[in-house]
């Protein structure tokens, strides 16, 4: 049973939900380019229906300031959410003009969905603001929280107003809690977590964590230059933190003290430049020539991998293996990713990845939805993964 509370212990019956989603999808030139977050939402809204009188969402998008700012209101996306959910009704309120969105929400009907304009045009919604809260509070009568994705953030729609009204998480939040509860606080051993990208110091509060939690850290992409390079290694001219040479010998001595083995590449695909269409070549990943640099893992290197994985029985995995949006540099994330999703396919793993290179990478590699579960909470993810007292999760904690 999982510490926090949700659908299953909230009484929705004949009331009006105030649902907080994350629909703060990508835009480019007013266009969406990914609808992921608005149709993730979709069986939270769908569930809440079959009881509830009706449900009022609310949502950030972008980053407006406190403004009202046009390019960022909701209504494109809310055209997208009314294509999801027909034939129920959905409903748009297009400012928040005192008064009209308190007369839009007790005119909801049965049945029927409001969808609010950009909660960051209120200057009080980053601040946590109790009065915004309350006000928020006043439209419903029972608070619902299915964005994970934003619960790194003590907003007034996150954080304030979960303190003012009955509130539980939906399940899109709670299948991610699930997930990641089963990943890092209970899980079946061996552990292992797969960390990429390229630097240490964006990253350190993440491995320092980590490795208090898994039996293997794998260690990949530019950072692992650094780890390479503290150990005396030739790096030639791949990317690295020459100021985090301490930095990686103290995480790998306190792993060694933890019992948490970390495991750097022992081959690298090398090249002279990162551009398509290079002459590569296999080299030792702490033995690379000095007109080449590491670019992504080698064959070497991806035998042991998988290898790891296959002996595994949780996995995390946070950040590419090489530069994958560069080809041929995608082959190594590729086949550890095909790796992971046949031994979860094979029930003998569970596999929880996140973060946007990750995403990226994992639905190039096809393997997105073959994965037990890739969360979209980028921040929220990471966050996690240090060991961080989330505000979003921790306001919806149930009590002992």
């Amino acid at each position: 049973m999982l510490p926090f509370r949700t659908l299953d212990t909230l009484n929705v019956s004949g009331r009006r939900v105030l649902l907080r989603a994350d629909l703060n999808v990508p835009l480019k030139g007013g266009k969406i380019l990914d609808t992921s977050r608005v149709r993730e939402v979709v069986p939270t809204i769908q569930e809440l229906l079959k009881k509830a009188r009706g449900v009022i969402v609310m949502s950030h998008l972008g980053r407006p300031d406190g403004k009202a700012v046009p390019d960022l209101s909701l209504k494109p996306i809310v055209d997208v959410l009314a294509s999801e959910l027909a034939p129920i009704k959905v409903r748009f309120v297009a400012d928040w003009s005192e008064g009209a969105v308190e007369k839009a929400a007790s005119a909801l009907g049965q049945g029927e969905v409001l969808v609010l304009e950009n909660l960051r045009f209120l200057p009080g919604e980053e601040e946590n603001d109790v009065e915004l809260a309350k006000r928020l509070a006043g439209l419903a009568d029972v608070y619902v929280d299915d964005a994970f994705s934003c619960a790194h953030r003590a907003h007034a729609s996150i954080d304030a107003v979960a303190r003012l009204m009955p509130a539980a998480a939906g399940r899109l939040m709670e299948k991610e809690l699930a997930a990641l509860t089963e990943a890092l606080d209970r899980p079946k051993r061996p552990v292992t977590a797969i960390v990429g990208g390229n630097k240490i110091s964006t990253k350190l509060a993440l491995l320092e964590n980590l490795i208090t939690k898994v039996d293997t850290l794998a260690i990949a992409g530019a950072m692992a230059n650094t780890f390479l390079l503290a150990e005396d290694g030739h790096i030639g001219k791949s990317l690295v933190e020459a100021d985090m040479l301490d930095t990686a010998r103290r995480v790998r001595s306190r792993a060694t003290g933890l019992g948490c083995h970390i495991l750097l590449p022992a081959d690298a695909v090398a090249a002279a430049k990162l551009a398509p269409d290079q002459i590569t070549k296999i080299v030792a990943a702490n033995a690379i020539p000095d007109d080449l640099m590491a670019l992504d893992i080698g064959p070497k290197s991806v035998a042991a991998m998988i290898a790891l994985v296959r002996n595994s029985h949780t996995l995390v995995w946070n950040g590419p293996l090489g530069a994958f949006e560069t080809k041929p540099f995608d082959a190594g994330t590729h086949a550890v990713a095909q790796a992971v999703a046949a031994s979860t396919e094979a029930g003998t793993l569970l596999s929880v990845a996140g973060g946007g290179d990750t995403m990226s990478a994992l639905v190039g590699a096809h393997v997105r939805e073959r994965f037990s579960y890739v969360s979209l909470a980028g921040g929220a993810f990471l966050e996690w993964l240090e060991g961080v007292e989330l505000p979003g999760v921790a306001v919806l904690r149930a009590p002992v």
